[in-house]
């Protein structure tokens, strides 16, 4: 992949999390060396297994996924919705931000992906899902670097490394199953 300013490559893997919003468990996972996000959604939410899946009726997925494809692949039979950012925001809340307004008016049926994305995320309801994201998958990923120390693959190869992320995985899931079971 490239690295840095992109003037030179490094061995890396990409890899992807599904993560519940209830229970922040991971619930599907994957690695790639797909250099980016864009065509990763459709098949990191086909590695979410079939009983869970079943229950699934949203999918928070930053920027760097949003491919007019896979959203239309993914909300093709209309039990899926994806709440994605299509525009670039402030991580700071402004004045603007605090007013109460009301829900734009929807775009029609046949609109294209990019301009439903934009409205999801321009409503109420909308931003409440969406925020979700934030505190459920950014999280994981931190436990993962921080708490459990697993910042590089020490493995070689696209299937050992799959392998491993499949260990680190099941270790954060069982950390997270214990301190649930605490918790209740």
């Amino acid at each position: 992949m490239k690295a840095g300013n992109g003037a030179h490559f490094e061995q890396a893997y990409n890899a992807q999390a599904a993560v519940d919003t209830d229970s922040r468990l991971i619930v599907g996972q994957r690695v790639t060396n797909a250099p980016n996000d864009k065509q990763q959604l459709r098949p990191t939410v086909a590695t979410i297994p079939a009983a869970v899946a079943a229950t699934v009726r949203e999918v928070l997925a930053d920027s760097g996924f949003v491919s007019q494809a896979e959203i239309s692949e993914l909300e093709r039979d209309g039990k899926l919705t994806v709440y994605a950012a299509v525009e670039k925001t402030s991580h700071h809340r402004s004045v603007c931000d605090l007013e109460r307004r009301e829900d734009p008016v929807p775009p029609p049926p046949d609109a294209p992906v990019l301009e439903r994305l934009r409205y999801r995320l321009r409503t109420r309801a909308g931003r409440a899902i969406y925020r979700l994201r934030q505190q459920t998958v950014e999280p994981v990923f931190g436990i993962i670097k921080a708490a459990m120390g697993f910042r590089q693959f020490l493995l070689r190869g696209e299937q050992k490394v799959a392998l491993e992320w499949t260990l680190v995985t099941l270790a954060y899931n069982l950390r997270r199953l214990h301190r649930l079971q605490l918790a209740g």
